[in-house]
């Protein structure tokens, strides 16, 4: 059964502002399409889109793009981004994808996947690909790092404080690692083109406010802060405070460089 998160306006905005675009893993699925076929493309479709940041890095390859996801509230948001003309938007379960069969160039889901009930979503997947058609799934591990100057060991060790008093709000259903989730995924395709990447490290420079505000966007920080919102609260004030020290600065508009760690996998339709 799909696992439905990240649907109150407060999360869903808090996701447009602090999530990571991987627009480097966009070439990666481009190159991979363009070994074996043209370099025009009718429909891309972003499954589980949440707020859109990752929809909108496909505008310029394909001829259409569609996100779609079951929240109201991240559609909302999406719908708020600068979008190309040629993006929209629509509300429908991962499992259940309004195209006929064979209409779609590239299905993806980014940072999504493991919520879907996985078995239901390759078959759909593979009932509106066409011949050709390619398959991206990719999701990252939460183990961010984060460098600044000769610290930067320090502030590792505040953040992996941070992420431990997090794991116990974890969903179960993921399990203790996601890339597991993606991993069985990739064994149950079964599309003789197909290549597995275990790691691959995307570099950003962000404030540490911004590093905070998106491991607050995390479902086990916001478990968390459903369970006991003062607790939540406390946490995140705690190791705020704990890296603005290490940095020995005042200010969370201080800018970092925060590493996230990639994975992800390409399939192509025979």
């Amino acid at each position: 059964m799909a696992v439905r998160l990240f649907e109150g306006k407060d999360h869903a905005a808090s996701y447009l502002r602090y999530r990571v675009s991987p627009r480097e893993l966009i070439t990666r699925i481009m190159d991979f399409m363009e070994k074996q076929t043209p370099k025009q493309y009718n429909l891309a479709v972003d499954v589980g889109c949440g707020s859109g940041q990752g929809t909108v890095l496909l505008a310029q390859h394909f001829t259409k793009v569609m996100g779609t996801d079951v929240s109201p509230a991240q559609l909302e948001m999406a719908s708020t981004n600068e979008n190309p003309p040629n993006v929209s938007y629509r509300e429908c379960p991962a499992e259940d994808l309004p195209f006929v069969n064979g209409e779609v160039d590239l299905v993806t889901a980014m940072t999504a996947a493991h919520w879907f009930d996985r078995q239901r979503f390759l078959q759909e997947a593979d009932r509106v690909l066409r011949p050709g058609g390619c398959l991206a799934l990719l999701s990252y591990s939460l183990n961010m790092k984060l460098e600044f100057g000769d610290v930067s060991d320090t502030l590792n060790d505040i953040c992996e404080e941070f992420y431990a008093a997090l794991l116990p709000f974890r969903s179960s259903y993921l399990g203790l690692s996601s890339k597991k989730i993606y991993f069985d995924l990739f064994n149950s395709c079964s599309y003789p083109d197909k290549e597995w990447n275990e790691c691959f490290p995307v570099r950003r420079t962000v404030t540490l406010g911004e590093y905070i505000g998106m491991v607050r966007t995390f479902s086990s920080y916001e478990r968390l802060k459903q369970k006991d919102p003062a607790e939540a609260e406390r946490l995140s004030n705690y190791i705020q405070n704990k890296l603005l020290s290490a940095m020995k600065t005042s200010s969370l508009d201080t800018e970092v460089t925060m590493i996230v760690h990639y994975f992800y996998w390409l399939a192509r339709k025979p």
